[in-house]
């Protein structure tokens, strides 16, 4: 077994700063370590008697030559090579966001790295304080052991993700195709559904057979809902949805449910000088016309 410089542990002396995993490292006298680097926040000992464990080398004290070991800086070395490699092998980290900083957050993965808020999500976060104490997977973007150095991203395994479901998406979308999808974002003209990597539109028109409401009335972001895809430009990517499309049209089969004569209750929706339209069903109205609600009013304000 060899230190963490590749030295043969049995071939002393050994130059400063080399790491060991032995608790014999060769010399004719022990190194010692401070007991502060073998004991918990509660002063319980985390290492017995026997046990193997990685130790720096710092200096050498005395007469004696007294080695004077660290537990602690050979477990930083440790880290930084490990981030060495998964940085070099495009790897991935995981990491816990600890606190708020200036452009960003400061992320503990062994080591403290810097996370700018530009690489925590795909879009802008809102409550950027509620991202302190979660945990993630990160690229290494930038790595520097010289300067103590490392900034990380979220964004990229992100989007990876997203374009991997984009290219599954495409190879199953079609007109007529039903796909459940995420509401992305809330206009006033519509929704934007994600399908899976691609966002579509869910004109205000294609909602509800019936008059409905303002779409932030009716759904609010991170919604799971169905949709119909009603057109698809795979040239452009264009996407549009519907969710109306997804049940028959009520007036399909109005003739045969309402004959002529039929007697049936409804809701007031619309009010206008020539009368009113009633709601029968979601999506079927008829006029009540001024003229059919009274024998002797002649203006609707007067019933």
């Amino acid at each position: 077994m060899t230190a963490a410089n590749n030295l043969p542990v049995d071939t002393p002396p050994f130059p400063l700063n080399t790491t060991f995993k032995y608790n014999s490292i060769g010399y004719k006298t022990e190194g010692k370590i401070p007991i502060s680097e073998l004991t918990d926040l509660e002063g319980r000992l985390t290492a017995k008697v026997g046990d193997t464990v990685d130790v720096l080398l710092e200096r050498k004290e005395g007469d004696e030559e007294t080695l004077i070991l660290s537990k602690e800086k050979a477990a930083k070395i440790n880290i930084w090579d490990h981030i060495r490699d998964v940085y070099k092998n495009g790897g991935e980290i995981k990491g816990k966001i600890i606190s708020r900083i200036k452009g960003g957050f400061s992320v503990d993965i062994g080591l403290q790295a810097f996370l700018p808020g530009s690489q925590i999500d795909l879009r802008p976060v809102r409550d950027m304080d509620a991202l302190v104490g979660t945990e993630y997977t990160f690229k290494i973007l930038k790595y520097n052991n010289r300067r103590k150095n490392i900034i990380l991203s979220r964004r990229t395994i992100l989007e990876a993700e997203r374009r991997a479901l984009k290219e599954k998406t495409l190879k199953i979308l079609e007109e007529g195709a039903i796909l459940e999808g995420t509401v992305k974002n809330i206009k006033d003209y519509g929704l934007f559904v994600d399908i899976g990597g691609l966002d579509g539109l869910v004109h205000i028109t294609d909602l509800s057979w019936g008059r409905g409401g303002r779409p932030s009335e009716i759904y609010k972001l991170g919604d799971r809902i169905k949709v119909k895809v009603l057109s698809f430009d795979r040239g452009k990517e264009r996407v549009s949805l519907g969710i109306k499309q997804l049940t028959p049209d009520p007036w399909s089969k109005a003739e045969e449910r309402y004959p002529v004569g039929t007697k049936i209750n409804g809701r007031v929706v619309s009010l206008t000088d020539y009368g009113a339209f009633i709601e029968v069903e979601e999506g079927l109205e008829g006029l009540l016309h001024v003229s059919k609600m009274s024998r002797t009013k002649t203006r609707i304000w007067d019933l």
